[in-house]
């Protein structure tokens, strides 16, 4: 009997453990329960956040795409307003030089307006030989034996300088015209503005350089300078 009695209460002690066991392991489960209904409910605000995030950045990628066509098309119209102002300022400067040519030829060759045979500014002309070239002269004068091709810029450089000398010999082949009659081709390259550095530079490749200053266009060479002649 007393053993019966001590197994009972075995029993009885090992049903009590499994018992608040099965509630403590129900309080955990419920708890894990609850946690993850509250990971399940701040992931779905997290999707919420990044949907309404996407939904932001592509309202951002919309608008920086059209400020980017936006400032493309100003950059645009900026840059052809800065051609045309650069042209202008071209011919600006083209027209400054064009009378002062006669002088220019009287300083340096001695020779009078009245000789002058053949003047032009801005001159296209198609190569006598080979149609698909063609070259535009800013200024061009003839008189006393003389072919004066001038080129005129708004900022001379020795750059400048260095294209327009290298291109002078094949100026005679333009004007097929005067160099059968002898004439002697001569440059002259002309600035509102030109650095000494660049009129010693230029003296050197034998150009005639025009700047302003007492007159609307003033020989800047050093006395005694000779053109080259083509």
């Amino acid at each position: 009997m007393a053993d019966t009695l001590r197994v009972v209460r075995a029993t009885s002690l090992e049903v009590d453990r499994l018992s608040r066991e099965m509630r403590d392991f129900k309080a955990e489960m419920s708890a894990f329960k609850d946690e993850m209904r509250a990971f399940k409910d701040e992931m779905s605000a997290f999707k919420d956040e990044m949907s309404a995030f996407k939904d932001e950045m592509k309202v951002f990628k919309d608008e920086m795409n059209a400020f980017t066509e936006e400032t493309r098309n100003e950059r645009r119209e900026m840059n052809k307003r800065w051609g045309e102002l650069a042209a202008s300022l071209g011919t600006f400067v083209e027209d400054i030089v064009a009378p002062s040519i006669p002088r220019v030829l009287r300083e340096v060759f001695d020779c009078l307006e009245e000789d002058i045979t053949f003047s032009a500014v801005r001159l296209k002309r198609k190569h006598p030989t080979l149609p698909d070239r063609n070259r535009e002269f800013d200024t061009v004068t003839a008189g006393c034996g003389y072919f004066l091709t001038v080129e005129s810029k708004i900022r001379l450089d020795i750059a400048a300088v260095n294209e327009f000398a290298d291109r002078m010999p094949e100026v005679k082949e333009y004007f097929p015209e005067f160099a059968a009659r002898g004439y002697r081709f001569v440059g002259a390259v002309a600035s509102l503005n030109v650095d000494p550095s660049v009129v010693t530079f230029a003296e050197k490749r034998g150009l005639i350089v025009l700047g302003t200053g007492e007159d609307l266009m003033t020989v800047l060479n050093s006395p005694g300078f000779v053109p080259r002649a083509y």
